[in-house]
Protein backbone atom coordinates (compact mmCIF):
# COMPACT_ATOMS: atom_id res chain seq x y z
CA UNK A 1 0.00 0.00 0.00
CA UNK A 2 1.06 3.59 -0.48
CA UNK A 3 -0.62 6.58 1.09
CA UNK A 4 -1.93 9.43 -1.05
CA UNK A 5 -2.75 12.60 0.91
CA UNK A 6 -5.70 14.43 -0.66
CA UNK A 7 -6.65 18.08 -0.48
CA UNK A 8 -8.76 18.09 -3.64
CA UNK A 9 -11.49 15.83 -4.99
CA UNK A 10 -10.17 15.89 -8.55
CA UNK A 11 -8.04 12.75 -8.26
CA UNK A 12 -9.36 10.09 -10.71
CA UNK A 13 -9.21 7.30 -8.13
CA UNK A 14 -11.65 9.10 -5.87
CA UNK A 15 -14.51 8.61 -8.34
CA UNK A 16 -15.17 5.19 -6.77
CA UNK A 17 -16.27 6.92 -3.57
CA UNK A 18 -18.36 9.72 -5.02
CA UNK A 19 -22.00 10.01 -3.91
CA UNK A 20 -22.21 6.81 -1.87
CA UNK A 21 -25.62 7.82 -0.51
CA UNK A 22 -27.10 8.04 -4.01
CA UNK A 23 -28.67 4.59 -4.33
CA UNK A 24 -29.76 5.03 -7.96
CA UNK A 25 -26.27 6.12 -8.98
CA UNK A 26 -24.51 3.30 -7.17
CA UNK A 27 -26.84 0.64 -8.58
CA UNK A 28 -25.51 1.57 -12.00
CA UNK A 29 -21.94 2.62 -11.27
CA UNK A 30 -20.83 -0.16 -8.93
CA UNK A 31 -21.79 -3.22 -11.04
CA UNK A 32 -20.75 -1.45 -14.26
CA UNK A 33 -17.39 -0.57 -12.72
CA UNK A 34 -16.94 -4.05 -11.33
CA UNK A 35 -16.64 -2.86 -7.74
CA UNK A 36 -18.41 -2.65 -4.42
CA UNK A 37 -17.70 -0.64 -1.28
CA UNK A 38 -16.57 -2.33 1.93
CA UNK A 39 -17.24 -0.15 4.97
CA UNK A 40 -15.14 -0.59 8.14
CA UNK A 41 -12.00 -2.61 8.77
CA UNK A 42 -14.11 -5.56 9.96
CA UNK A 43 -15.86 -5.81 6.59
CA UNK A 44 -12.58 -5.26 4.73
CA UNK A 45 -11.02 -8.10 6.70
CA UNK A 46 -13.86 -10.45 5.80
CA UNK A 47 -13.71 -9.41 2.15
CA UNK A 48 -9.98 -10.06 1.93
CA UNK A 49 -10.38 -13.36 3.77
CA UNK A 50 -12.96 -14.35 1.13
CA UNK A 51 -10.35 -13.70 -1.56
CA UNK A 52 -11.69 -10.38 -2.78
CA UNK A 53 -9.14 -7.87 -4.05
CA UNK A 54 -9.12 -4.23 -2.89
CA UNK A 55 -8.63 -1.49 -5.50
CA UNK A 56 -8.09 1.39 -3.06
CA UNK A 57 -8.92 2.60 0.44
CA UNK A 58 -10.26 5.93 1.69
CA UNK A 59 -9.88 7.08 5.29
CA UNK A 60 -8.97 9.75 7.79
CA UNK A 61 -5.37 9.69 8.99
CA UNK A 62 -6.15 8.43 12.49
CA UNK A 63 -7.50 5.19 11.04
CA UNK A 64 -4.35 4.44 9.02
CA UNK A 65 -2.81 2.04 11.58
CA UNK A 66 -6.00 -0.04 11.52
CA UNK A 67 -5.61 -0.92 7.82
CA UNK A 68 -1.84 -1.27 7.50
CA UNK A 69 -1.84 -4.90 8.64
CA UNK A 70 -4.71 -5.76 6.28
CA UNK A 71 -3.05 -4.23 3.24
CA UNK A 72 0.49 -5.55 3.64
CA UNK A 73 0.23 -7.71 0.52
CA UNK A 74 -1.49 -5.15 -1.72
CA UNK A 75 0.11 -2.42 -3.82
CA UNK A 76 -2.85 -0.06 -3.82
CA UNK A 77 -3.41 3.63 -3.03
CA UNK A 78 -4.74 4.57 0.40
CA UNK A 79 -6.33 7.99 0.11
CA UNK A 80 -6.04 10.02 3.31
CA UNK A 81 -7.97 13.23 3.92
CA UNK A 82 -9.69 15.28 6.59
CA UNK A 83 -13.26 14.56 7.68
CA UNK A 84 -14.96 17.50 5.98
CA UNK A 85 -13.41 16.74 2.58
CA UNK A 86 -14.25 13.05 2.76
CA UNK A 87 -17.83 13.79 3.77
CA UNK A 88 -18.17 16.12 0.79
CA UNK A 89 -16.93 13.31 -1.45
CA UNK A 90 -19.00 10.42 -0.09
CA UNK A 91 -22.09 12.24 1.17
CA UNK A 92 -21.81 11.11 4.79
CA UNK A 93 -19.50 11.02 7.81
CA UNK A 94 -16.99 8.18 7.71
CA UNK A 95 -17.46 7.33 11.37
CA UNK A 96 -16.64 3.66 10.79
CA UNK A 97 -13.05 4.44 9.99
CA UNK A 98 -12.33 3.35 6.45
CA UNK A 99 -13.87 2.53 3.09
CA UNK A 100 -12.41 0.21 0.49
CA UNK A 101 -13.28 -0.07 -3.18
CA UNK A 102 -13.24 -3.82 -3.78
CA UNK A 103 -13.19 -5.69 -7.06
CA UNK A 104 -16.39 -7.71 -7.47
CA UNK A 105 -15.89 -11.45 -7.72
CA UNK A 106 -17.42 -13.24 -10.69
CA UNK A 107 -20.67 -14.89 -9.60
CA UNK A 108 -20.74 -18.67 -9.86
CA UNK A 109 -23.48 -20.55 -11.76
CA UNK A 110 -26.54 -21.52 -9.72
CA UNK A 111 -25.77 -25.22 -10.14
CA UNK A 112 -22.33 -24.76 -8.59
CA UNK A 113 -23.59 -22.73 -5.63
CA UNK A 114 -26.28 -25.25 -4.67
CA UNK A 115 -24.16 -28.35 -5.25
CA UNK A 116 -24.11 -30.30 -2.00
CA UNK A 117 -26.50 -27.90 -0.26
CA UNK A 118 -29.49 -29.05 1.77
CA UNK A 119 -30.84 -25.67 2.94
CA UNK A 120 -30.96 -22.64 0.66
CA UNK A 121 -32.80 -19.31 0.67
CA UNK A 122 -34.27 -17.64 -2.42
CA UNK A 123 -34.87 -13.88 -2.17
CA UNK A 124 -37.44 -12.77 -4.74
CA UNK A 125 -37.35 -9.08 -5.72
CA UNK A 126 -36.64 -7.68 -2.25
CA UNK A 127 -35.53 -4.14 -3.06
CA UNK A 128 -34.68 -2.88 0.42
CA UNK A 129 -30.92 -3.25 0.94
CA UNK A 130 -31.33 -3.37 4.71
CA UNK A 131 -33.63 -6.38 4.49
CA UNK A 132 -31.31 -8.16 2.08
CA UNK A 133 -28.37 -7.64 4.43
CA UNK A 134 -30.39 -8.81 7.43
CA UNK A 135 -31.45 -11.98 5.61
CA UNK A 136 -27.83 -12.79 4.84
CA UNK A 137 -26.93 -12.25 8.49
CA UNK A 138 -29.68 -14.68 9.52
CA UNK A 139 -28.46 -17.22 6.97
CA UNK A 140 -24.89 -16.96 8.26
CA UNK A 141 -25.83 -16.98 11.93
CA UNK A 142 -28.62 -19.54 12.05
CA UNK A 143 -27.63 -21.72 9.15
CA UNK A 144 -28.25 -22.28 5.47
CA UNK A 145 -25.85 -23.34 2.76
CA UNK A 146 -26.49 -20.70 0.12
CA UNK A 147 -28.60 -17.77 -1.01
CA UNK A 148 -30.03 -17.15 -4.47
CA UNK A 149 -31.35 -13.73 -5.47
CA UNK A 150 -33.68 -13.03 -8.39
CA UNK A 151 -32.75 -10.67 -11.24
CA UNK A 152 -34.65 -7.73 -9.73
CA UNK A 153 -33.53 -8.22 -6.14
CA UNK A 154 -31.41 -5.53 -4.48
CA UNK A 155 -27.64 -5.93 -4.72
CA UNK A 156 -26.26 -7.92 -1.76
CA UNK A 157 -22.93 -6.12 -2.25
CA UNK A 158 -24.39 -2.63 -2.00
CA UNK A 159 -22.76 -0.79 0.92
CA UNK A 160 -25.85 -0.82 3.15
CA UNK A 161 -26.48 -4.52 2.57
CA UNK A 162 -22.90 -5.39 3.43
CA UNK A 163 -22.96 -3.20 6.54
CA UNK A 164 -26.27 -4.57 7.89
CA UNK A 165 -25.11 -8.12 7.25
CA UNK A 166 -21.96 -7.40 9.31
CA UNK A 167 -19.98 -8.54 6.29
CA UNK A 168 -21.59 -11.98 6.15
CA UNK A 169 -22.59 -11.43 2.50
CA UNK A 170 -18.88 -11.98 1.92
CA UNK A 171 -18.99 -15.38 3.65
CA UNK A 172 -22.26 -16.93 2.51
CA UNK A 173 -22.19 -18.59 -0.92
CA UNK A 174 -24.64 -16.75 -3.18
CA UNK A 175 -25.39 -15.96 -6.78
CA UNK A 176 -28.04 -14.36 -8.92
CA UNK A 177 -30.61 -16.47 -10.75
CA UNK A 178 -30.58 -15.89 -14.52
CA UNK A 179 -34.38 -15.67 -14.58
CA UNK A 180 -37.30 -16.15 -12.24
CA UNK A 181 -39.55 -17.97 -11.64
CA UNK A 182 -38.31 -20.14 -14.52
CA UNK A 183 -35.11 -20.62 -12.54
CA UNK A 184 -37.07 -22.64 -10.00
CA UNK A 185 -36.76 -25.56 -12.40
CA UNK A 186 -33.04 -25.69 -11.62
CA UNK A 187 -33.83 -26.15 -7.95
CA UNK A 188 -36.49 -28.78 -8.53
CA UNK A 189 -34.18 -30.70 -10.84
CA UNK A 190 -31.63 -30.72 -8.03
CA UNK A 191 -34.22 -32.26 -5.71
CA UNK A 192 -35.20 -29.23 -3.64
CA UNK A 193 -38.61 -28.83 -2.06
CA UNK A 194 -39.71 -25.21 -2.59
CA UNK A 195 -41.36 -23.80 0.54
CA UNK A 196 -42.89 -20.36 -0.02
CA UNK A 197 -43.33 -18.16 3.05
CA UNK A 198 -46.67 -16.46 2.42
CA UNK A 199 -50.23 -16.00 3.61
CA UNK A 200 -52.69 -18.35 1.91
CA UNK A 201 -55.87 -20.19 2.81
CA UNK A 202 -54.28 -23.54 1.97
CA UNK A 203 -50.97 -22.83 3.73
CA UNK A 204 -49.48 -25.18 6.25
CA UNK A 205 -47.87 -23.81 9.40
CA UNK A 206 -44.14 -23.54 9.89
CA UNK A 207 -44.50 -26.00 12.78
CA UNK A 208 -46.02 -28.58 10.43
CA UNK A 209 -43.21 -28.26 7.92
CA UNK A 210 -40.57 -28.34 10.65
CA UNK A 211 -42.01 -31.53 12.14
CA UNK A 212 -40.93 -33.51 9.08
CA UNK A 213 -38.81 -31.27 6.83
CA UNK A 214 -37.65 -32.38 3.39
CA UNK A 215 -34.01 -33.39 3.14
CA UNK A 216 -33.36 -30.61 0.59
CA UNK A 217 -35.29 -27.41 1.20
CA UNK A 218 -35.42 -24.04 -0.53
CA UNK A 219 -37.11 -21.26 1.48
CA UNK A 220 -38.70 -18.64 -0.79
CA UNK A 221 -38.92 -15.07 0.57
CA UNK A 222 -40.92 -12.35 -1.17
CA UNK A 223 -40.76 -8.61 -1.59
CA UNK A 224 -41.84 -6.08 1.00
CA UNK A 225 -45.56 -5.33 0.82
CA UNK A 226 -46.69 -7.58 -2.01
CA UNK A 227 -44.87 -10.71 -0.90
CA UNK A 228 -44.06 -13.52 -3.31
CA UNK A 229 -45.30 -13.31 -6.88
CA UNK A 230 -48.25 -15.39 -8.03
CA UNK A 231 -45.91 -17.33 -10.30
CA UNK A 232 -43.58 -18.18 -7.43
CA UNK A 233 -46.50 -19.33 -5.29
CA UNK A 234 -47.89 -21.44 -8.11
CA UNK A 235 -44.54 -23.15 -8.58
CA UNK A 236 -43.92 -23.82 -4.88
CA UNK A 237 -44.32 -27.30 -3.44
CA UNK A 238 -45.82 -25.88 -0.25
CA UNK A 239 -46.96 -22.52 1.09
CA UNK A 240 -45.91 -21.96 4.68
CA UNK A 241 -47.22 -19.48 7.24
CA UNK A 242 -45.68 -18.47 10.55
CA UNK A 243 -48.43 -18.62 13.22
CA UNK A 244 -49.04 -15.13 14.65
CA UNK A 245 -50.90 -13.58 17.57
CA UNK A 246 -52.87 -10.44 18.50
CA UNK A 247 -54.16 -9.77 15.01
CA UNK A 248 -50.71 -9.41 13.45
CA UNK A 249 -50.71 -11.23 10.12
CA UNK A 250 -47.01 -11.33 9.25
CA UNK A 251 -43.44 -10.32 10.05
CA UNK A 252 -40.92 -8.21 8.23
CA UNK A 253 -39.24 -10.39 5.59
CA UNK A 254 -35.88 -10.37 7.36
CA UNK A 255 -37.48 -11.32 10.69
CA UNK A 256 -39.48 -14.04 8.97
CA UNK A 257 -36.33 -15.45 7.42
CA UNK A 258 -34.70 -15.77 10.85
CA UNK A 259 -37.73 -17.51 12.37
CA UNK A 260 -38.04 -19.92 9.44
CA UNK A 261 -34.32 -20.72 9.35
CA UNK A 262 -34.33 -21.50 13.06
CA UNK A 263 -37.36 -23.76 12.82
CA UNK A 264 -36.12 -25.53 9.69
CA UNK A 265 -32.43 -25.77 10.54
CA UNK A 266 -30.80 -29.07 9.66
CA UNK A 267 -30.48 -31.26 12.73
Amino acid sequence: MHTVPIDTLDLPGLADYSGLTDVALRRLSEPAGGLYIAESTKVMRRAIAAGHQPRSVLLQEQWLPDVEELLTDFDIPVYVGHAELLEKLTGYNLHRGALAAMHRPILAPVEEVIDGATRIVVIEDVVDHTNVGAIFRAVAGIGADAVLVTPHCADPLYRRSVRVSMGTVLQVPWTRLPEWPEGADILKSAGFHLAALALADDAITLDQLASDPPEKLAILLGAEGDGLSREALAGADSVVTIPMMHGVDSLNVASASAVALWALRAR
